[in-house]
């Protein structure tokens, strides 16, 4: 693992440089990129270490003995490695390379929901859940025969905690949960949440898609069983992530996909399969992917969770106060506990007209549900504009969607 380098807050203007994507013109104004929870840009040093791969070792991995392979495999591995760490995983075995969250998610659906649940058992998750962390359950319930319980949340988009508690019973046999809210930037208490979910018995997953950019992560430390994570949220490529899932419980699962690289043998009459992690990774892997997300893990060590949190705090704090100054826009989301998202309604103006005009003047944000419709109709809302912070993000910015909030105002309303 490369040793952290020392970078403060006066650096962050610096590492713009990293995303030569932010140093454009759009429709004639300087470029805004306000949808970092969608998906993060990627700095210059991730895309070297894709080119590096693809230029100097493109091989498969764990399938040859020549020199690219090796060096493929080493590569790939040292990826494996760096994503333990970052998660505090006890060992490689319990890291599965995954397209991301929703796979992760789906994996854990079926390779434990649908073997091991029941008819009258239940799976609880919470009101603000992302579209990949309620449909998978849903199917294992269809197919199973469990129930599908929801927690509800309070009115400033905080969890209801009581809510969740009194969810919970001896049926509950699984507990999923969003660490972050990609729609209230909400942050769950999620080491609380899961002693309350094991004090029943129950299995937890966390998604961790919108908490790997912001926060550092250690799954030894919630005691969580199982945590996702997407590299493309976190200044790497799309395509790839991880699955956490603690060794006794991946090794009672049955494989998600077959093919090879999961196998240790195959016959017509019986196939065995291989050892973990490598019996959840049929087919030859996002080899590339893996390596860009290593790189991403770097790139993160090297800044620090505390300058990150810092400038995105600072950030967040600053829109809030600019955005709640302006008439007739309503905040969605005001809990206590909140990452770098500001979800957003102009009374009397629809989102997509809003976003619209937004991205005449060069801003990007996102408009609709952002993949959690059933928390929308819960606040009775059609959908919102969302703004997402990063690091790279700065005040200035800020000031321009202000400006063009006004601006839409003035056409709309």
């Amino acid at each position: 693992m490369i040793q952290p380098r020392l970078v403060t807050k006066a650096d962050i203007f610096k590492l713009r440089q990293d995303f030569p994507i932010l140093n454009q013109d759009v429709n004639g104004f300087q470029f805004v990129y306000f949808d970092n929870a969608a998906t993060s840009q990627t700095p210059l040093q991730v895309i070297s270490a894709i080119d590096e791969y693809y230029l100097t070792i493109n091989s498969n991995v764990h399938r040859g003995v020549h020199y690219l392979s090796n060096k493929a495999t080493e590569a790939f591995e040292s990826a494996r490695e760096k994503v333990r760490s970052f998660l505090n995983a006890a060992s490689t075995k319990e890291i599965i390379f995954t397209r991301g969250v929703t796979e992760s998610i789906n994996l854990v659906a079926y390779s434990f929901g649908m073997d091991k649940l029941k008819a009258g058992d239940e799976i609880l998750i919470t009101c603000m859940e992302h579209h990949s962390n309620i449909v998978p359950w849903q199917f294992v319930c269809e197919r199973t025969g469990a129930r599908l319980i929801v927690a509800d949340i309070n009115d400033d988009g905080s969890l209801n905690i009581d809510s969740f508690r009194n969810s919970l019973s001896e049926r509950t046999k699984l507990v999923s949960f969003v660490h972050i809210s990609n729609t209230l930037g909400t942050v769950n208490p999620v080491k609380e949440l899961t002693a309350l979910a094991h004090s029943v018995g129950a299995k937890v997953l966390i998604d961790g898609a919108q908490s790997s950019p912001h926060v550092a992560i250690d799954v030894r430390d919630i005691d969580v069983d199982f945590y996702t994570v997407s590299a493309h949220k976190m200044y790497g490529p799309t395509g790839i992530g991880a699955l956490y899932g603690k060794e006794e419980l991946l090794n009672s699962m049955q494989p998600f996909h077959g093919g090879g690289e999961m196998i240790s043998s195959v016959s017509f009459e019986k196939t065995f399969y291989n050892e973990l992690p490598y019996k959840f990774e049929a087919g030859t892997p996002n080899i590339a992917g893996a390596i860009g997300f290593g790189a991403a893990i770097d790139y993160i060590t090297r800044i620090g969770y505390d300058v990150i949190a810092s400038a995105e705090n600072e950030l967040l704090e600053y829109a809030s106060k600019k955005l709640s100054e302006i008439g007739d826009v309503d905040i969605i989301g005001t809990a206590h506990d909140k990452a770098s998202v500001i979800s957003f309604n102009i009374q009397g103006v629809h989102q997509y007209d809003a976003g619209t005009i937004l991205d005449q003047m060069g801003i990007a944000v996102r408009t609709g549900f952002h993949c959690t419709e059933p928390l929308f109709k819960r606040l009775s809302l059609d959908g919102s504009i969302r703004a997402s912070f990063a690091f790279y993000n700065s005040k200035e910015e800020v000031d321009r969607l202000v400006q063009a909030i006004e601006k839409v105002k003035k056409m709309l309303k």
